[in-house]
């Protein structure tokens, strides 16, 4: 398997028990996670050779993220210790027609006031087939967005294939802000990774679909993948499509676009939904795995990631802990849930 490389934050995620509402809590559910760090753990229980860059506090709290990946087989050699404290997001898990909803308290943290100095980028990826980061990393501050803008220039400089999630965060930045800070680092981007929303406030397109109203015809998005795939030149345009019915009520699919063919996935239909926090960052580890695995190609890879992802909205907390035989039974069709005995 290949050495893969993610680069953002792990933060301490608080939970309302069950679907409590913030105001009924007299306590919350700890655990960790955040959207490079769940990458690396999906890729690591896939077998892979899963490295995560960062930088957290070097006190108990900071160790106890630093644990929770190292217990699902990610290597910390790189992560960073230093600064005044873990960022922390608060979750209330909506159910039926209650969205769910996210506060984050995660100014000053470590990683948002690290240093070039903190990380050697030609250590990091000498040896490394893969580099994936998302657009919350560069949202988080700039001083963020300067080591990720450093590690992208060393990765390309030792040959390593580089994967975004565009991942729009609203609570972190504007469009506006957005835009000028991610058009300019998709030079180093082979395969990007995002829905409708994220390519038009990161990036300025906008699909012909309705997906608020549970329009996701494919059709509607070959020409922003065209038009993206020529203006940045990816390898690969890739897009999931959520159909939120409800809280706990999804379709789930998604397209890709090679230059030459558009691949569409099968459809998953998931209700009930247990934990969707994390389901883009699994998608994104099993798209990496699959393409990996599959030598580029994408349709596989493509059922593969949808089938992961897919799987995690039944896992709580942020990790998608999935084996990757246990993907492959799904997208080969088992979606029984029989007890396996």
């Amino acid at each position: 398997m290949a050495k893969v490389i993610t680069m953002g934050e792990i933060m301490l995620r608080l939970s309302s028990a069950g679907n409590s509402r913030f105001v009924q809590c007299q306590e919350f559910d700890a655990c960790y996670g955040g959207g490079e760090a769940n990458v690396a753990v999906s890729l690591a229980n896939y077998g892979h050779e899963a490295y995560f860059v960062s930088k957290v506090p070097a006190h108990e709290i900071g160790q106890c993220a630093v644990n929770a990946l190292t217990r699902y087989g990610v290597h910390s050699d790189f992560i960073a210790r230093g600064g005044d404290r873990l960022g922390i997001y608060f979750l209330e898990t909506g159910a039926s027609m209650r969205p769910s909803k996210v506060i984050y308290d995660r100014a000053h943290s470590s990683i948002a006031e690290a240093k070039p100095e903190d990380f050697d980028f030609d250590k990091i990826f000498e040896g490394a087939t893969w580099f994936h980061w998302s657009g919350i990393t560069p949202a988080i501050s700039d001083a963020s967005a300067e080591c990720l803008r450093l590690a992208l220039i060393a990765a390309k400089k030792h040959g390593v294939t580089v994967s975004c999630d565009l991942n729009f965060r609203k609570k972190l930045w504007t469009s506006e802000k957005a835009i000028s800070v991610m058009k300019p680092l998709m030079q180093y981007v082979d395969v990007c990774i995002g829905n409708e929303e994220d390519a038009k406030l990161c990036l300025g397109f906008e699909p012909k679909a309705n997906v608020e109203k549970g329009e996701t015809n494919a059709s509607g998005y070959y020409e922003i993948f065209k038009q993206m795939k020529e203006e940045f030149g990816f390898k690969y345009v890739v897009s999931t499509l959520r159909e939120s019915l409800s809280a706990t009520h999804n379709g789930w699919k998604a397209l890709s676009y090679d230059g030459k063919d558009f691949y569409e996935s099968k459809h998953y239909d998931i209700m009930p939904i247990v934990d969707r926090v994390g389901g883009g960052d699994s998608f994104s580890g099993g798209l990496i795995h699959g393409l990996i695995k599959y030598n580029g190609d994408q349709a596989k890879a493509l059922e593969f990631a949808v089938a992961a992802s897919a799987l995690k909205h039944t896992i709580p907390g942020d990790f998608n802990l999935v084996s990757e035989s246990e993907v492959l039974a799904l997208a080969g069709g088992d979606a029984s849930g029989r007890v396996q005995r």
